[in-house]
């Protein structure tokens, strides 16, 4: 009998729900009747490259504790990479590897879960294939904090980082109230080219909070003079003012706000630092108030004691999903999530080219951004609200919640 296996590997920053669609993809696998096997390949595409693989079948074989304790862990089982695929045309030597272990390990289907930069990836990779005649069937899932894939409402990991981001600025607006002093804190939120998860900083206003007060995207060119103007009015209104800005924002000649300029990835992204205490000396120095700026720089990634449910269950039948599409002879694409209806908020699961998605970057609209560039619109929290929804049953031993092993990861 001719054996049929399929291989998986996460690649880009973690995310409390990347596991949870390789939970997915292993559930699909299993209950497949066209794939015998699942291997993993550690640190994303390297781990094909090194030929580290792990038989995720026969790890999670008699375990079905495995899988559900594996959706709850956050970060990625699998490791991960940021490595940056050669397009075939100037060398095909790693191509060449790839599709030679797919072969040995008889690979039918290769499921890569991640974001812009995989989905990369994943478009070379399907490229190549097509090229060389080959029937893997190449499917991205997605995945992404920052929320700025095309094709899809939204991505999984978002809605649990924007849980954390909502959480955080209630905290800190309730340690920042107790003071009957003027005040402003502001807090620099993670979002190089796209404001979402700043956005979400919104989902904290409640009946007695209308923190933060001022919210500030990359979408929307940043004055500092009309930034200063903002406060000051602000603070004859009241003691305390919180302002939530994404780490991207830029002036109107596009330049960022402390973007080094000698710090660049692999990618080609600025690495991008210091927005929140620009701007706090800015008001130090302007306004002559207490000032503080909070970096919540990674910490949003891998709260999974604060995961939205809503966000794992997605995550999750994403990853099936992924699986069911392969069998039907989907290649070159990515699975996406269709929003059905707001209120009761529902979805269906569907495809998109990768050619469509791979490179590009989705913004926030700017109708969804008030006229003045420092607040959000109805709209868009009407998008957010429901993907922060549920909360998750992490289990707890001597206080601590209890994941999934991954020494294994340390050995590599």
């Amino acid at each position: 009998m001719n054996q049929k296996n399929c291989m998986v590997a996460q690649s880009g920053g973690p995310t409390v729900a990347i596991n949870a669609s390789l939970a997915g993809v292993i559930d699909g696998v299993s209950a497949s009747s066209m794939y015998d096997t699942v291997y993993g390949s550690l640190n994303g595409i390297t781990g094909i490259l090194n030929d580290d693989l792990l038989n995720l079948t026969e790890l999670m074989d008699g375990h079905p504790e495995y899988l559900s304790r594996l959706a709850q862990t956050p970060a990625m089982y699998l490791g991960s990479c940021r490595y940056k695929l050669p397009h075939y045309l100037d060398d095909d030597s790693p191509y060449v590897f790839i599709f030679k272990q797919f072969e040995t390990y008889h690979i039918e289907a290769f499921f890569y879960i991640g974001g812009n930069d995989s989905m990369d990836t994943v478009l070379k990779l399907s490229e190549y294939g097509k090229r060389i005649g080959s029937s893997v069937r190449i499917i991205g899932i997605p995945k992404t904090i920052d929320n700025d894939l095309c094709e899809t409402d939204h991505t999984p990991g978002f809605g649990s980082a924007a849980k954390y981001i909502a959480s955080s600025l209630l905290e800190i607006a309730h340690d920042t109230f107790i003071y009957a002093v003027k005040s402003v804190t502001i807090v620099e939120i993670m979002g190089r080219d796209a404001g979402w998860l700043t956005a979400a900083a919104a989902l904290a206003r409640n009946g007695y909070n209308t923190a933060p007060h001022l919210i500030y995207l990359p979408e929307v060119a940043f004055d500092p003079e009309d930034f200063l103007l903002d406060v000051k009015r602000l603070l004859f209104e009241r003691n305390n003012v919180i302002v939530a800005v994404s780490e991207g924002i830029r002036d109107a000649s596009g330049n960022y706000i402390s973007a080094s300029e000698q710090s660049i990835d692999t990618f080609g992204h600025s690495q991008l630092s210091g927005a929140g205490k620009t701007l706090e000396f800015l008001v130090k120095e302007k306004l002559g108030v207490k000032v503080r700026s909070v970096e919540i720089n990674v910490l949003q990634r891998c709260a999974a004691h604060l995961a939205s449910q809503t966000d794992l269950d997605e995550s999750f039948a994403l990853g099936k999903k992924a699986v069911a599409l392969s069998e039907e002879g989907v290649t070159a694409s990515m699975v996406t999530i269709e929003r059905t209806s707001n209120a009761p908020y529902t979805v269906d699961y569907s495809y998109a080219e990768i050619r469509q998605i791979a490179n590009e970057a989705k913004s926030v609209p700017r109708e969804w951004i008030n006229s003045a560039g420092n607040d959000i619109e109805q709209p868009l929290l009407d998008y957010l609200a429901p993907l922060i929804l549920g909360e998750s049953q992490v289990s707890y031993h001597n206080g601590l919640p209890v994941y999934m092993d991954v020494s294994h990861l340390s050995k590599h």
